[in-house]
């Protein structure tokens, strides 16, 4: 796995991801939110296998 998800793209999805488990723990937006577990990961592991398919890559080159 090569590093594909820069910096502020990191950031946002792992903000984004804790705030659709969080709303989806307190029962506000249902089931669904759970889905947030994913770009939670992908920002954590700075890996996103889309990108890699799509050919997209948000990180400074190495």
């Amino acid at each position: 796995m090569k590093t594909n998800v820069g910096s502020i793209d990191r950031v946002l999805r792992i903000i984004a991801g804790l705030v659709l488990v969080g709303l989806a723990s307190q029962g506000v937006i249902g089931a669904w939110g759970w889905i947030g577990v994913i770009p939670m990961a992908t920002g954590i592991f700075r890996f996103c296998p889309a990108y890699t398919l799509l050919g997209i890559k948000t990180c400074k080159t190495d």
